[in-house]
């Protein structure tokens, strides 16, 4: 069964591990809302920045690393708002709920229930984000992830059909300014796009995707993580149509899943659902044929019914 403890975390006193025969996770309460560890039991596949490493209050905006919830469309003002003031916790059967001030810069508040199963890899985030002020919002749930470095993103393409069987376009791919896809930490397969984390190359690269079959994926040391999430289709996306983002610099790579934008009204709240499930002894991918090999088959046995 899974179990809540409060413990000490990199300088932060006051954090909650969550543990049960399987994997682990850490969530801190001084700054927040964050997970800022999890991995099988010992280990950590999200990466960290120990220069933010117990740092508390301050109105610079601090990365800290691990799991975070930010609102979309990406803005200077509105995202970038500091998460630096301790969280609320409320314990629950499988889980916690924590809970930020509300931001005074955008009158939002943000909120995450999460909930570790009984005895599997597997997680469930639920992302809120409250509108505290007097007026409707426009805006979606954007949930950030970071993870070690040296591991390689799965992005999954929709299904290809032969011309002229597939004269509609069945899904985006967006660039950024930045975005250089000749770099060769781009691997662009007829099925699936791989993104790998290299220190030695520092230029940030970004791509977002609508992504209708709604997971993404990392490969690290041979354990695989993937993000699953709803994609409601007809609904409309932040940029450009992206439900699903990676970003990579010298430092990290970032796995990202956004809700639909929507009106909030005062008082109103937005949700976003991610589960993540972790995997022993899955090599990284170089190719299409890894992917279906390799990563597809366990994505298959974590969906509702497998066996």
């Amino acid at each position: 069964m899974s179990q809540v403890a409060t413990m000490a975390y990199r300088g932060w006193p006051n954090c909650y591990r969550l543990w049960n025969d399987s994997v682990e996770l850490v969530v801190t309460t001084d700054v927040g809302p964050r997970i800022i560890r999890f991995g099988f039991t010992g280990e950590n596949e999200f990466g960290e920045f120990p220069e933010h490493s117990g740092q508390t209050g301050g109105d610079e905006f601090r990365l800290y690393g691990g799991h975070r919830l930010w609102h979309a469309p990406e803005s200077l003002e509105r995202t970038y708002c500091p998460d630096n003031a301790p969280v609320a916790l409320e314990r629950q059967a499988d889980g916690v709920r924590i809970t930020q001030p509300i931001e005074p810069r955008t009158g939002i508040q943000k909120e995450m229930t999460i909930a570790l199963s009984p005895a599997d890899a597997r997680v469930q985030i639920v992302h809120r984000l409250w509108n505290r002020n007097l007026w409707a919002v426009d805006l979606a749930a954007w949930a950030l992830t970071v993870m070690a470095p040296g591991g390689t993103a799965v992005i999954p393409l929709p299904p290809r059909l032969p011309y002229p069987e597939g004269l509609l376009p069945t899904g985006q791919l967006v660039l950024w300014p930045y975005t250089d896809p000749a770099d060769p930490r781009w691997h662009w397969g007829r099925r699936h796009i791989l993104l790998h984390q290299d220190a030695t190359r520092p230029s940030p690269q970004k791509l977002g995707a609508s992504v209708p079959d709604g997971w993404i994926a990392h490969v690290r040391n041979e354990r695989l993580f993937v993000k699953t999430f709803r994609y409601i289709v007809g609904e409309k996306y932040p940029d450009l149509g992206s439900a699903v983002e990676t970003f990579t610099d010298g430092r990290m790579l970032e796995l990202e899943t956004l809700s639909p934008i929507a009106r909030v009204e005062p008082g109103g709240v937005i949700e976003h659902v991610e589960n993540w499930h972790l995997w022993r002894d899955i090599p990284t991918p170089r190719s299409d044929d890894d992917v279906d090999r390799d990563i597809l088959p366990a994505l298959a046995r974590s969906q509702p019914g497998a066996a």
